[in-house]
């Protein structure tokens, strides 16, 4: 734990197998960081950016563009899950994360065959099966933890999809028999990026909503109380210079929690942040601010959808660029 009395993890949202082989260790070693998260997007800068892929790919002879992708992916993956082990036979989550294909979004069958394929390839216990929070999304993680498989649940921005995981997780517990480890991952600083333009012409206070809709979630998520399922913050880098780098990290410290951040967001929280509990938030605060906003003539609940589906876009079109590259 980052934060041992309040059970809170701060994980590193970044794999390049460059940062594996150095920085990714000495993070470990100081007990910076103690899990790690990946999405299409890092992998695309990873593997489009670097050359220290090139060797492998050009190794993997007539092979599908698919089938390269998940060889540099499955590589990188089992090799982080190696460094982090220690951490997680100590208890001390060492995981990392893989996001299955952002194609199979609303094709429950075949996120499911590929999360379970994708575990049994890297054969590692602290990896954790990456699957957006849809419909066919929720029937998966229902699935894949019935299988005892650990799961993160992504691309959480409303309330009501934190529930549904949650209680997908439940359910997939109780056919396994015990308990599985999960995360909820909420999107915070991409729903200030939508609104705070129009919340400054309103003179509203900006760089508030992602945090009192992630503290919201958070609380559903606490409520649930299913076992051995935390709330995880992610898109907490800053896009506003006038933030501190660590602001999102800061802000959002709270019980049983993690945060997955960007490199420098993490040395700047490190070394400048406040460690203190900023979470739960009182509701008043909360509800006052939605009231501003809604005055301003904005719909949060459709910039969450569209935040949602911009999201799954945005995964999609990053998985795509891969496979065209390779």
């Amino acid at each position: 734990m980052y934060i041992e009395d309040l059970k809170f993890s701060l994980w590193a949202d970044f794999i390049q197998r460059e940062y594996l082989d150095n920085e990714f260790k000495v993070l470990i070693e100081k007990k910076i960081i103690n899990g790690a998260t990946s999405n299409p997007a890092i992998f695309k800068n990873a593997i489009l950016n670097s050359d220290a892929y090139q060797s492998q790919l050009e190794s993997l002879g007539d092979i599908s563009a698919k089938e390269k992708y998940e060889a540099v992916a499955i590589f990188d993956i089992s090799k982080a899950a190696d460094i982090l082990r220690p951490l997680y036979d100590a208890g001390d989550d060492g995981y990392v994360s893989i996001e299955v294909d952002p194609f199979y979004c609303d094709d429950a069958d075949a996120t499911i065959a590929e999360g379970k394929r994708l575990f049994s390839a890297i054969n590692r216990q602290n990896v954790m099966i990456k699957v957006p929070a849809t419909s066919a999304g929720y029937e998966a993680m229902e699935a894949l933890t019935a299988q005892g498989i650990p799961v993160n649940a992504t691309l959480i921005f409303k309330k009501s999809q934190a529930i549904e995981c949650a209680r997908a997780f439940k359910r997939g517990a109780a056919k396994y028999g015990k308990s599985v480890d999960t995360v909820i991952s909420i999107f915070v600083s991409r729903i200030d990026r939508a609104i705070d333009k129009i919340l400054l012409e309103n003179n509203i206070e900006t760089s508030l909503t992602g945090i009192y809709n992630s503290a919201t979630i958070y609380d559903a998520i606490e409520a649930m109380g299913v076992d051995r399922c935390r709330a995880l913050f992610a898109s907490t880098g800053v896009k506003d210079n006038s933030l501190a780098a660590y602001y999102y990290v800061e802000k959002l410290l709270a019980y049983n929690s993690i945060n997955t951040a960007p490199i420098d967001t993490i040395k700047a929280f490190h070394a400048d942040a406040k460690k203190e509990k900023a979470l739960p938030i009182e509701q008043k605060l909360i509800q006052e601010h939605m009231k501003k906003i809604q005055s301003a003539g904005i719909d949060l609940d459709d910039i969450l959808q569209k935040q949602i589906d911009d999201g799954l876009i945005a995964f999609k079109d990053a998985f795509q660029e891969i496979l065209e590259a390779l």
